[in-house]
């Protein structure tokens, strides 16, 4: 609840930099110019304006007038961002009513008995829904703010409890060389320096993915989607997992067809080595591992497979919310955290417009799956 109020005073405080300044910031937010909305906002309104004319071929009234440049600015209301366009729509479809469909025609008459109230009735409806639909646009936004707080926290407790296990080791191993080298064989002063060095590279893929997550989430932060062959990102992504960890079979399915799909190449195979990895690291009496492509529709789904236990139902609902405690989850080992990586995860694919979720497989095993729209504006600029 704090999280939400603070979300909710950070957006809802106009003037928050006093001055010029937070006018400025707060005409950015509420009032923005954009290009596409404002083509948007044309083309719509044009759509409305030849819907009317060709009606009028059929019916000489012009009862229906109104209420078709009113769905216009419900429509450019919803489609566009802020308060600016939505207004601008009001005006203009009051103009087109009273000005092209209103006899006479092209020319503002306000002297006929009951047209001055309907025209300010529809001016006050059109603003209303305006504000109203914006509400609404931003009451979502404010809610994802709140959804990524609470990420933020439950990543904070999650690394300071996950930090704390290779730093504890290494410090340890460390010191034993240190201290007592000539007490120590040779085979287990390499077996201490080779625990330092994999403790070490676990705390840099922990650090990869907090600044992973640092850039989705930044309020400035924007996904650098671009068309990428999905064959050549899953083969890099299979080539850095089997640099690490080349013992463990990997099976690729692709589709006959070459799949082009906006995004961020270094994130998506970020998230394909984090998911072959924790079957690595968390997937029990799994022997291999199977990476799926597949086209279905409008979105482009991958898919993880292993022949594991599965994960347990009790898991399932914190799986990716960053703070999947071992004591609770079995599945977790000693040393390494599953609720991170798979928490990065879902962060990425979110801001790529797709969806991550997980479930056991009938035959055995865990299958996770996450899907990328095709053709599909990914920019993660806020609404």
């Amino acid at each position: 609840m704090k999280q939400r109020d603070r979300v909710l005073r950070r957006s809802f405080s106009p003037i928050a930099g006093r001055g010029v300044r937070g006018l400025r910031a707060w005409t950015r937010r509420y009032l923005p110019v954009s290009s596409r909305d404002a083509l948007l906002c044309v083309v719509i309104l044009s759509a409305a304006a030849l819907l009317c004319v060709l009606l009028r071929t059929a019916d000489k009234s012009d009862v229906y007038v109104s209420m078709i440049f009113l769905l216009a600015v419900l429509i450019t209301a919803r489609v566009t961002r802020g308060y600016l366009y939505g207004i601008v729509a009001s005006f203009a479809g009051v103009v087109f009513v009273n000005y092209v469909f209103t006899y006479p025609y092209f020319a503002f008459n306000f002297t006929i008995s009951g047209y001055p109230l309907t025209f300010i009735s529809m001016l006050v409806a059109s603003l209303t829904t305006s504000a109203m639909t914006t509400q609404i646009k931003e009451q979502e936004r404010i809610r994802r703010e709140a959804e990524m707080e609470k990420m933020r926290g439950n990543l904070l407790r999650a690394v300071s409890h996950d930090l704390r296990t290779p730093l504890t080791s290494i410090i340890g191993s460390s010191s034993a060389i240190l201290d007592g080298p000539a007490a120590l064989p040779p085979q287990a002063q390499r077996r201490m320096i080779e625990d330092i060095r994999e403790d070490a590279e676990d705390l840099l893929r922990m650090v990869e993915n907090l600044l992973s997550i640092t850039r989705i989430n930044g309020e400035a932060a924007r996904i650098k989607a671009q068309p990428e062959a999905v064959e050549e990102v899953v083969a890099e992504s299979v080539r850095k997992f089997k640099k690490r960890f080349p013992s463990l079979p990997v099976s690729i399915r692709m589709p006959d067809e070459m799949l082009m799909v906006r995004m961020d190449p270094i994130l998506i195979e970020q998230v394909i080595v984090n998911l072959l990895e924790n079957v690595v690291m968390h997937a029990q009496d799994a022997t291999r591992a199977e990476l799926t492509v597949e086209h279905r529709g409008d979105e482009c789904v991958i898919s993880v497979l292993d022949d594991g236990c599965g994960i347990p139902q009790s898991a399932m609902p914190h799986l990716f919310d960053g703070y999947l405690t071992r004591a609770e989850h079995p599945l977790s080992d000693t040393t390494r955290s599953m609720g991170i990586g798979l928490s990065v995860c879902m962060s990425i694919v979110r801001a790529h417009g797709g969806t991550l979720r997980a479930e056991n497989r009938p035959s055995g095993g865990a299958a996770l799956r996450f899907t990328l729209p095709i053709d599909a504006d990914i920019s993660g600029a806020a609404p």
